[in-house]
């Protein structure tokens, strides 16, 4: 099983739309960072975290040529507005995708995206599948179930969903605080991908003071900091980081 780290670049990615590499060298490939989504690649399926603006890029890139299920960390439009990318996959095959959201990212997905959710005509069936996102999802490896395990954090004014795999890695792409009560699922993992926005204080994402003192609890094997801004330069975040912590980039795969 892998965990495919496909994007890893804040809202507006590195660059921006307009040029902007702010205080990433361009010519370290690892400063080229698409909006956060990531895969499981297990033996029998592949589940999506998330469809980010640049998923159609990302897709390519890792040569996916099908996609089992979806699981939607939040509503913002960094990690639902290439849901649209979805629709080649049901035009293999025929099967609509099971996706799993949170009752407000599943009331913003039906208002926003309603044709994707609903058939108007033979030409444009439903595609998706809209499922509750329970605490636990159970997936297939080898024959073996494999469970995901969704925990509610805060990120800003929304509720956000981070992703505990095989209670080995922890995927928390878009947070500000973690809730006491659930210290004890991340501790002592293999992994712990944790947001990481820039060096200053932000209302609705972890800093890297913030994801620092987060990794110095949770003490995971080995930690990696996405949802990185413009601001953040790789080699220059990695020099400043613990010899168990490293900056993320994109097409990052972690063998489970």
């Amino acid at each position: 099983m892998k965990f495919i780290i496909l994007g890893c670049g804040s809202s507006m990615g590195v660059p921006r739309p307009d040029g902007f590499f702010g205080n990433c060298d361009p010519k370290n490939k690892k400063n080229y960072r698409t909006r956060c989504s990531a895969l499981i690649k297990t033996s029998n399926e592949n589940i999506l975290i998330d469809t980010s603006p640049d998923l159609r890029q990302q897709l390519l890139r890792h040569k996916i040529k099908k996609i089992n299920k979806v699981l939607f960390s939040h509503m913002h439009g960094d990690q639902t507005h290439g849901i649209n990318d979805l629709r080649s996959f049901y035009i293999n095959d025929k099967n609509q995708i099971n996706v799993y959201a949170d009752k407000f990212t599943s009331k913003y997905l039906k208002h926003s995206f309603s044709y994707i959710f609903k058939s108007f005509s033979k030409e444009y069936p439903a595609i998706l599948k809209l499922n509750k996102l329970t605490k636990n999802i159970f997936i297939n490896n080898n024959k073996k179930k494999i469970k995901i395990k969704s925990i509610e954090v805060e990120h800003g004014k929304v509720k956000s969903n981070c992703f505990i795999i095989d209670q080995k890695l922890a995927y928390i792409s878009d947070v500000n605080k973690i809730y006491n009560k659930d210290y004890k699922y991340f501790k002592n993992l293999r992994y712990l991908i944790i947001d990481c926005l820039w060096y200053n204080f932000h209302p609705s994402h972890f800093n890297l003071e913030n994801s620092l003192s987060i990794i110095k609890k949770f003490k995971p094997k080995k930690a990696i900091l996405t949802n990185l801004s413009p601001v953040l330069d790789y080699k220059i975040l990695k020099k400043l980081l613990p010899k168990n912590v490293i900056p993320a980039h994109d097409g990052l795969t972690i063998k489970l």
